[in-house]
């Protein structure tokens, strides 16, 4: 692509971003590294609408790293609650202790100790880097992959799996670290954030409203007369799966006082045994998440073989423990 049409497409996107970005927490000028650091552990595979209040309510109670790391892992468990992929917790718990005994309570600055944190994969330490430190970073997630693919490439959809040629376009794509916006700010900080929300808002993937989008004149997917995807996209699914019952052991660990017995996570489903189980009783007061915890998982209609597999996976991902009292989520 010549400079000059670059470089317009640099001012343009940058520029809808100032007007149209949502106004959310972890982007006002007041948040610090740990805040946007929770909010790329949160927002990884989960939409901004979840992430919220979760988000908010974790910052009040662990508003640095060193405030998490005080705390036992359960509790950050807990406090992910029903945002998927629990295993994120873990991580992000293990990576507040590094810094808390290694970086003096301070989130890192640089990418390459940013990839020595628990949990900090290529995307994570580079969207650190870059709008927490203002580090020049090439950031690709799903969002910016699908707005270059349709833009530059002309293609419906990115690959399914990210590739190094998406890599090379995006870092081709980088503005140079001198040049600035209309704004005065550096456009490389501001651009990866900019197509992201482009992509979050505008470029989606199945509804993409070309009207409204900044550079709709420079698409080439526009130009090319829109043409469907080379694939079929192929949602998770979650109905019947390992994971469904995961989710729904891991929400009765969660809301669990004492630890709990393995026969009754594993009891095979059937309601009225639910309805008339001495811990549900216990607890079965119209609306406690403790009961309605209980409920759900015996109703689902999974076998034994299938439960059996889903706890043992939960010990081996270091999500549950196994002591003499019973199942309990890590001490």
């Amino acid at each position: 692509m010549p400079h000059p049409e670059l470089s317009r497409i640099h001012r343009e996107i940058t520029a809808w971003y100032r007007t149209h970005a949502r106004a959310l927490p972890w982007r006002i000028e007041s948040a610090g590294p740990w805040a946007i650091m929770v909010s790329e552990f949160m927002l990884q595979q989960t939409p901004v609408v979840r992430v919220l209040p979760v988000w908010e309510a974790w910052m009040e109670r662990w508003p640095t790293p060193a405030a998490l790391a005080a705390e036992p892992v359960a509790e950050a468990v807990k406090a992910w609650g029903r945002l998927g992929y629990p295993r994120r917790a873990l991580r992000l718990h293990a990576a507040a202790i590094v810094i808390t005994e290694e970086h003096d309570g301070q989130v890192p600055g640089s990418p390459e100790e940013l990839l020595a944190l628990p949990g900090v994969g290529t995307y994570t330490a580079a969207a650190i880097a870059c709008f927490a430190f203002k580090v020049p970073t090439v950031v690709v997630d799903t969002n910016i992959r699908r707005v270059h693919a349709r833009l530059i490439s002309g293609k419906a959809l990115p690959e399914q799996n990210q590739n190094a040629a998406e890599l090379a376009l995006a870092t081709e794509l980088l503005p140079e670290s001198s040049s600035k916006g209309d704004d005065g700010t550096t456009l490389a900080n501001s651009w990866n954030i900019a197509v992201m929300e482009l992509g979050a808002l505008v470029c989606t993937a199945r509804s993409p409203r070309c009207e409204e989008c900044p550079v709709a004149a420079q698409c080439a997917w526009t130009a090319a007369g829109r043409p469907e995807p080379h694939y079929k996209p192929k949602g998770q699914p979650w109905h019947g799966t390992d994971r469904q019952v995961r989710g729904a052991m891991m929400a009765v660990l969660r809301h669990s006082s004492a630890p709990v017995d393995r026969d009754e996570l594993l009891m095979v489903p059937d309601l009225a045994i639910a309805a008339s189980n001495p811990r549900i009783l216990r607890s079965a007061r119209q609306g406690d998440p403790a009961h309605e915890a209980w409920i759900t998982l015996h109703a689902l209609p999974a076998l034994a073989e299938q439960r059996e597999r889903a706890l043992d996976s939960l010990f081996s991902d270091g999500l549950a423990q196994q002591t003499s009292l019973g199942i309990s989520l890590p001490g």
